[in-house]
């Protein structure tokens, strides 16, 4: 009956398409489906833990998001997939389409290796929007069989007039950029959507100055072009730190002030109006010796190619887009809505074994919009305003203490796939424990040691989510309240996702997280957001200030069996301010 209603879900689009008048893009792709929906492999874990609206495709292995886009009313994602199986390998660049960035249908592969500069591999890579409207994509090619050697492409559109971009060339130009002057040909990849100032295009390239180990350098490779066919390496680097070979780099602009709309890639500092606007860059990378994502705010001297993050030890404190399983995030900028969009990778935390017999791994986390906070120090991030019409059905707490060592269910409502948004309150912080200095700096470490079952002063306080009615499987999203460190007055907030509980299955990846939040809980208010989906749970704490993103697999809490608590397992009262529940529909989802 599931396969029945994904294929009924997929024609329900197909009319849709037709309203739009692209019928005929999808239509070969719909035949497919609704012959071979029953041949995918059942798998050994309970289907009801497929994420429900988190994207991925209906079966095998996807990474990176690459080069999202906004072209001619359609918002397109290409990644890193895997035709063949749910293991990394065979790699071509996945393509899917939307009108609202929540339902999806697939299209054929955008990129796949034709050439001989991507004869061994098309690798990850971003999508520029030339003057007069058409995109095109940089991406890295693997050129050699015997080693990683990598080189970037360009590809652009066959058909300029086609919204849904579904065939692409390569000029016979490519490659269009080698590496040459020293630089290590097998970590030489990822180029970044490129930005236009002065006549000439830039972009970057990830690198690292020596051969990947701990004491490697990271760096961002600028380089520049006229035409967009002939670049030229500027002889420094845009940034570089002792952090270990840096992928999938990001770089855009962001307005200061916490106004909320995005900037294009290409903005300058003036305004339309020709008022001065103040303006930050953003510069991302992805480490490939610790697989995060840590980003730095600063200044861009286009003049001298030049990036200087604000905070001189920023590239040491490692800010986080998000603390948990989210890695090679890729942003966009939207012209529709004038916002900035990121997307990141979700891995699995089950065995290879176990993706193989379900026929499917790796998720994108939900779309998010980031700008810069107030302060300046930080971004902020907050899922993308489309997941709220998934919302359906939903039961509200309101004004309800919770005392210490008490936990309340949520009832009303099945919580396996919801998106929960709590407003809490201590009345004091007086019991606020000290913060040993020795975890003062490492986040995780700390909820290693005094994770969800540990009792403290203020906290922990939050949610399990995706809990068996008898809570031997529960996972925990929280925070714990610190004393101000010594010469500060701003008390210190953790904030936790502690999944060490959320299975009886003994293979899995159990990891917690958490991040510091950077906010002033003088008043003991805080709030949490979590979007729960089966086998993801994706946190906001303090409005978007911290992101954790957890994957889990329970044994018992799955499907209506899963059960929501609000619990408190310090030592002073917390008051639910007001607390909401929904639960969540099922968007189409690339025909699963």
């Amino acid at each position: 009956m599931r396969a029945l209603a994904r294929v009924a879900w997929a024609w329900a689009w197909l009319l849709l398409l037709q309203l739009a008048g692209a019928s005929h893009v999808v239509y070969e792709n719909l035949l497919e489906l609704e012959a071979a929906t029953e041949a995918v492999p059942p798998s050994i874990i309970d289907p009801l833990l497929r994420t429900g609206y988190h994207f991925q495709p209906r079966k095998n292995w996807i990474n990176d998001p690459n080069a999202p886009l906004y072209y001619k009313g359609w918002y397109h994602l290409f990644y890193q997939y895997n035709p063949k199986g749910a293991v990394w390998g065979n790699i071509v660049w996945g393509h899917s389409v939307s009108r609202d960035l929540i339902n999806w249908v697939a299209l054929k592969p955008a990129i796949e290796p034709s050439i001989a500069s991507d004869k061994y591999g098309c690798w990850s890579g971003s999508a520029t929007m030339m003057p007069d409207g058409t995109p095109a994509i940089m991406y890295t090619g693997v050129n050699r069989p015997d080693v990683n050697y990598q080189v970037q492409n360009v590809a652009y559109p066959r058909n300029v007039s086609d919204p849904l971009l579904r065939d692409w060339d390569k000029p016979g130009h490519n490659p269009i950029i080698v590496p040459r002057g020293g630089i290590n040909a097998t970590q030489f990849r990822d180029p970044t959507t490129a930005w236009r100032a002065g006549g000439r295009w830039r972009l970057l390239i990830g690198s690292a100055t020596t051969g990947g180990n701990a004491a490697a350098h990271g760096v961002a490779y600028v380089y520049r072009s006229r035409d967009f066919r002939r670049w030229t390496r500027v002889p420094r680097p845009l940034h570089s730190a002792a952090t270990g070979m840096w992928e999938c780099p990001d770089f855009y602009p962001v307005e200061a002030a916490g106004r909320r709309h995005g900037l294009d890639t290409s903005a300058t500092a003036v305004s339309g109006s020709g008022r001065r606007r103040v303006t930050k860059y953003v510069l991302k990378n992805s480490l490939d010796l610790r697989r995060y994502d840590y980003y730095t705010v600063g200044t861009y001297d286009r003049k001298a190619e030049k990036y200087v993050p604000d905070d001189p030890a920023g590239d040491e404190r490692h800010l986080r887009y998000d603390y948990g399983n989210f890695y090679a995030s890729k942003t966009f900028y939207d012209p529709a809505k004038k916002r900035r969009i990121l997307w990141g990778w979700a891995n699995e935390s089950d065995t290879s074994a176990d993706d193989v017999a379900k026929g499917w791994a790796g998720i994108q986390a939900i779309p998010r919009t980031v700008w810069l906070d107030p302060s300046g120090k930080q971004l902020m991030q907050w899922p993308i305003e489309e997941v709220e019409p998934l919302r359906g059905k939903s039961v509200s707490l309101k004004d309800r203490v919770i005392k210490p060592g008490e936990h309340v269910e949520v009832t009303g409502l099945q919580t396996a796939q919801a998106d929960v948004e709590v407003s809490f309150e201590v009345p004091s912080l007086a019991g606020a424990e000290a913060l040993d200095p020795e975890l003062a700096g490492d986040a995780q470490r700390l909820c290693g040691a005094m994770g969800a079952a540990v009792e403290g002063g203020v906290g922990p306080f939050g949610l399990w989510v995706l809990a068996s009615g008898d809570r031997r499987e529960r996972t925990a999203v929280f925070f714990r309240v610190f004393r101000p460190a010594r010469g500060k007055k701003q008390p210190v907030v953790l904030m936790c996702s502690d999944p060490t509980k959320s299975s009886l299955n003994p293979n899995l990846y159990q990891p917690t997280f958490a991040g510091f939040v950077d906010t002033d809980i003088s008043d003991g208010k805080i709030s949490l957001r979590s979007l729960i989906d089966r086998s993801v749970v994706e946190s906001f704490g303090a409005g978007g200030k911290t992101c954790i993103l957890s994957r889990v697999y329970p044994s018992l809490a799955v499907g209506k069996n899963a059960r929501l608590y609000v619990f408190n397992g310090g030592k002073a009262d917390v008051k639910v301010s007001r607390l909401t529940a929904w639960e969540m529909k099922k968007p189409l989802m690339n025909g699963a």
